[in-house]
């Protein structure tokens, strides 16, 4: 075991030793600590230099979010379907040669006898075509049905004369419908190939009757041929899609006339039933052939037509004596 030698104090009589000791018998604490002993001068204290702070924000309220509205679903609409339309038919070409060996109006032809004698058919035919327009008669007052009482009267060489002649017009253009179901002549007499036509757009809603229309190459003049034969033309014509078909044909065009080719009346029942959807009857009566009793049975057929005018065909003489066509040199 380690011994340890024990520390000696300081003896009293030896002087102080710490640094206390000394301190206390050069300065003396008890007086410096009483209250009558003098106080040290306080140093200035410089008062703190004032800092610029930024100036608060303005308080600006929260803003509420916007509610997130989810946009509606759509399902997606399938397109409709589109029926496809019959191709735009291409200008036929009518045969001049074939009308002039036919005794017809040739365009741009010599004036005859036979072009002045018609010049005054439709002159009188547009001036009431414009009457009945004025009293309120509607499309129906643009369609003219050129008819007669019997077979080889020449309906339908005045048809096509006075189709021809309307043509020239600058007010108005024609289409030629041939409504000769049974029998069709118009297109083989202009020398134009057959295509399907009126009856087709009747028997078939689908069929829009203005892709059948047939443009010439004679400015002013439209063709529509007959179509299909059926055994019941009467009965497509009596039917509400007629009304519908007749008034395309003028839709648009205050200024077009259309002149039916019918059958004769004492011959088919479907010039009747044309009679019913025209403003205006032109019968074709035949000189010398065409009888009294003939004319006034067909004339009864048509009597629900507003406007009924008969033109003389085939008259060999005139009681004035005039002679179209010889003033221009091209008399006949």
């Amino acid at each position: 075991m380690t011994m340890h030698d024990p520390i000696k104090s300081p003896d009293k009589d030896e002087g102080p030793r710490s640094l206390i000791e000394r301190a206390s018998q050069m300065y003396d604490f008890r007086k410096a600590l009483s209250p009558e002993a003098p106080k040290l001068p306080e140093a200035p204290v410089a008062p703190p230099a004032a800092v610029a702070m930024p100036a608060p924000a303005p308080m600006v309220p929260p803003v509420a979010p916007a509610p997130v509205v989810a946009a509606p679903v759509v399902p997606p609409v399938a397109a409709a379907p589109v029926a496809p339309r019959a191709p735009v038919l291409p200008v036929a070409e009518v045969d001049r040669d074939l009308l002039r060996e036919s005794a017809f109006i040739v365009p741009d032809g010599p004036v005859t006898s036979i072009s002045e004698e018609f010049r005054i058919v439709k002159r009188r035919l547009l001036a009431s075509v414009q009457a009945e327009i004025n009293a309120g008669l509607g499309v129906a007052a643009q369609r003219i049905l050129i008819c007669s009482a019997n077979p080889g009267d020449g309906k339908t060489y005045s048809a096509i004369n006075l189709a021809l002649s309307i043509a020239t017009e600058k007010d108005h253009d024609v289409v030629l419908v041939d409504a000769d179901f049974a029998k069709p002549s118009i297109l083989s007499s202009l020398g134009i190939a057959g295509q399907s036509g009126l009856m087709d757009a009747l028997a078939d809603p689908a069929v829009d009757v203005q892709d059948l229309i047939i443009p010439t190459d004679i400015p002013g003049l439209s063709v529509l041929p007959a179509g299909r034969q059926t055994n019941t033309d009467s009965e497509y014509l009596a039917s509400a899609r007629t009304q519908e078909v007749l008034a395309s044909l003028t839709a648009g065009r205050p200024g077009r006339i259309v002149i039916f080719d019918s059958p004769p009346l004492l011959a088919a029942s479907p010039a009747a039933t044309i009679a019913q959807h025209v403003g205006h009857a032109l019968m074709v009566v035949r000189a010398d052939v065409t009888s009294e009793r003939a004319l006034r049975d067909a004339l009864s057929l048509i009597a629900g037509c507003n406007q009924i005018q008969l033109l003389l065909n085939g008259v060999k003489f005139s009681p004035s004596g005039r002679s179209f066509g010889s003033y221009y040199g091209y008399g006949e």
